[in-house]
């Protein structure tokens, strides 16, 4: 592990074991197997993926849909009830639900102690940009307006460029965001990044294709630079405390470097972890990867000492 700081911004590099080495490419290879060999639609498979992340033990699971929101609460024992977490998943705008990041992101509640929400916003290409965008908007008006008076915001992926782009909407504040956690963040649909188009970059997870054509279908004609798609081109000068964690073989790896970056040349605390050898979203293989467990160990302890009101 090493450390650097310069300004605001706090980087961590974190080596990869070899039981975790090969221990993700195992993973992995289980993946490629998983889409190649299932019957059912793309987002069926996404869902039956991202759902093999194991329920934490002691939560309890709540479904909600009304004219509002549409979700899971995940409720760990004795949490404080003015505080919560929203966890906005991944799957490039057009794959992903809340009942399938069900695991995940019980893992995550039960580290922090604190009810989550993950929210189920409307999907591209049926809804496009800015359709996610308000959904996100709304669930922190809902949230507010159910009693709860601080938020932690959580995604991975394009659910973590959706948290980080909330920052720049006014209306967002209709609730204190305590801190925001993003896993592998989606933030440039404009695709600028180096590690994007660098050839050394061989992430075993996404491609090219797949992003590009995902960011074609969110945005239709918008512009891929506008900041409630694409958060790295509108940091507001203000921010909450920031953690964001990437793996080194991933397209998006610069997405979380530029960005971070760029939040800390503005003033903001930001906290950035790179785990050297792992992929896109590692942290979901929580029954498989020391290093998933520890990052989010990691996440929590970043979550719990930013709360900004008393227990």
């Amino acid at each position: 592990m090493s450390h650097g700081q310069r300004t605001n911004l706090i980087e961590t590099r974190h080596s990869l074991s070899d039981d975790d080495r090969d221990a993700a490419r195992a993973g992995i290879a289980r993946t490629q197997r998983h889409f190649e060999a299932f019957d059912g639609t793309m987002r069926e498979a996404y869902d039956a993926m991202t759902a093999q992340t194991p329920v934490a033990d002691g939560v309890g699971q709540e479904s909600v849909a009304n004219a509002e929101v549409k979700g899971w609460w995940i409720r760990p024992r004795s949490a404080p009830a003015h505080r919560a977490i929203l966890f906005l998943h991944g799957g490039a705008f057009v794959l992903g639900s809340a009942t399938g990041y069900r695991g995940f992101a019980s893992q995550i509640a039960v580290r922090a102690g604190v009810d989550t929400f993950v929210l189920d916003y409307p999907l591209a290409p049926e809804h496009p940009f800015p359709a996610a965008h308000g959904a996100v908007l709304a669930a922190l008006r809902w949230l507010a307006n159910c009693g709860i008076r601080e938020v932690a915001l959580i995604g991975d992926s394009a659910g973590a460029g959706l948290a980080l782009a909330v920052l720049g909407a006014g209306e967002g504040r209709t609730i204190n965001i305590a801190s925001v956690a993003a896993f592998s963040p989606w933030v440039d649909l404009a695709f600028t990044g180096p590690s994007f188009h660098s050839e050394a970059t061989q992430d075993p997870v996404l491609t090219r294709p797949i992003l590009a054509n995902a960011a074609a279908a969110y945005l239709g004609a918008a512009d891929p630079t506008d900041g409630r798609a694409s958060p790295l081109y509108a940091i507001p000068a203000s921010l909450p405390p920031i953690a964001l964690q990437v793996g080194t073989d991933e397209l998006l790896l610069d997405d979380a470097r530029r960005y971070a970056a760029a939040a800390a040349q503005r003033g903001n605390t930001v906290q950035l972890e790179i785990y050297e050898g792992l992929h896109h979203v590692f942290q979901r293989s929580t029954h498989e990867l020391a290093s998933a467990r520890y990052a989010l160990d990691q996440i929590a302890r970043f979550v719990s000492r930013n709360w900004t009101l008393e227990a």
